[in-house]
């Protein structure tokens, strides 16, 4: 299908096509950063000393991942591009090659020349078109099978978490320490039954812990560590009530964004401002290109994107998937924080809730208060 017709598709599945600002005054969260867009920097023209400059820049650096065509064929199959089935996948990618962006470079890094960094081109070389390339389309499939993947089939966001959580499983079997190619834990936060539906997620830190010293083989207790939230927030759409509190997930300074969109036309959600997300589209066929740190000259513009998107959140399907980055144990306990201040001021409507072991899962206490932040941390948290 050719990039045009795979647009309109796409438009007409999420809508039509918004570019821009939403707004020209009001504040924009994009994964833990705040800009504030004066007026009279939005009408106008900006320098590049601008904050709406360096909002751009930022917005820019993201990694982009999207479809593409040329690569080899999957096992047993003539799939040579994942057009029309590979989006959710591609956004999963996004935000994993986010996360290890993150830690190779920190939040503050963007791309500010086409020479490009080694450690920068060692984020995207994992994610290459082949099987040869540790987080490939090819190798998300063959670790997710039992999850429903398969070429030319689409997947849901729970499916994909899982399928991660089993490739860097494997992979980190594989590799030791020095050679690991995703060095973070991975932990999929889930309900008391696990599923597409097992209920309100809930955040076990004993759990969390446990992933961190499975990760280091035993030889830690505290690794960084991504965090993965599958959640189902409606029937045919997002509740309204929820909306505050995913546009409240971009203020952490540990947000990766959202993994979401519509069924069958997946996005990856990286800020907000008001109630519209900015996102990444996976909808545009490339052609394959292969990076690695030896080839600093290569041609990384299609992993980039210029163009702001955004969709109203009130219009994303339900099922979704929030991810967050924590560098270590203090950067964690920050983020529980958070996310325990946050649930508390949902109304009733958490994203997800917090406890310290799964022996306290039945109780209902709202223990936590920032006024004994110091006590909490060496007591039980309690669930929200």
């Amino acid at each position: 299908m050719a990039s045009g017709a795979i647009r309109r598709f796409q438009e007409r599945v999420l809508g039509p096509n918004r570019t821009g600002l939403p707004s020209t005054t009001s504040d924009i969260w994009l994964l833990g950063v705040c800009y504030k867009i004066s007026e009279d920097e939005a009408s106008g023209d900006t320098d590049a000393g601008s904050v709406l400059a360096a909002f751009q820049r930022d917005f820019s650096s993201k990694i982009l991942m999207t479809y593409r065509k040329g690569f080899q064929p999957f096992r047993d199959t003539t799939y040579t591009s994942d057009v029309n089935w590979g989006c959710m996948i591609r956004s999963s990618q996004m935000l994993f090659a986010q996360a290890l962006l993150f830690h190779k470079l920190g939040r503050s890094w963007t791309k500010k020349s086409e020479l490009s960094e080694q450690e920068y081109l060692e984020t995207l070389e994992p994610f290459g078109d082949a099987e040869t390339s540790a987080f490939s389309i090819h190798n998300l499939i063959i670790a997710g099978e039992s999850y429903g993947l398969a070429a030319g089939s689409w997947i849901g966001p729970y499916a994909i978490c899982r399928s991660w959580e089993s490739l860097v499983c494997k992979r980190r079997k594989q590799t030791d320490s020095k050679t690991e190619t995703l060095p973070m834990a991975v932990h999929i936060v889930s309900g008391s039954e696990d599923g597409e539906r097992g209920g309100a997620p809930i955040l076990c830190i004993e759990d969390a812990i446990k992933s961190c010293r499975e990760f280091s083989k035993g030889q830690s207790e505290w690794t960084p560590i991504l965090l993965l939230v599958p959640l189902v927030l409606g029937l045919d759409k997002v509740n309204p009530r929820y909306i505050p509190s995913l546009i409240a997930t971009f203020t952490f300074p540990q947000s990766v964004g959202i993994l979401g969109g519509k069924p069958g036309a997946s996005t990856y959600i990286i800020g907000v401002q008001e109630d519209k997300g900015f996102y990444l589209d996976p909808h545009e066929v490339q052609q394959v290109v292969t990076v690695n740190k030896e080839t600093p000259d290569v041609d990384t513009s299609s992993y980039h994107c210029k163009v702001l998107r955004y969709v109203p959140l009130e219009s994303l399907d339900p099922s979704l998937a929030l991810g967050f980055y924590c560098r270590d144990k203090d950067d964690f306990d920050d983020f529980c924080l958070r996310a325990a201040k946050l649930a508390e001021e949902s109304k009733g409507a958490p994203l997800f809730t917090l406890t310290q072991t799964h022996s306290a899962i039945n109780q209902n206490s709202y223990g936590f208060s920032e006024d004994n932040i110091e006590e909490e941390r060496e007591d039980d948290w309690q669930l929200l």
